[in-house]
């Protein structure tokens, strides 16, 4: 295996440092696109009425479905 020069493995490393400081930074953006793409959407509550009701059996304590 050849011996390189030190100068060219700090060159080589910090072109490798460069490539991977650069996707980083592009992953970062994309992620926080998607956050504030997520923050302006609406948010889409359900409707509480279609939902089931619990009540509490007085003789056993447990909560059960309201029919």
């Amino acid at each position: 295996m050849p011996v390189l020069p030190p100068t060219l493995v700090w060159a080589i490393a910090a072109v490798g440092a460069a490539i991977i400081a650069k996707l980083v930074i592009k992953e970062w953006q994309r992620v926080n696109g998607e956050l504030d793409r997520a923050k302006t959407a609406p948010v889409r509550e359900p409707d509480r009425h279609t939902l089931p009701k619990l009540r509490r059996d007085p003789l056993t304590g447990e909560y059960r479905l309201d029919r």
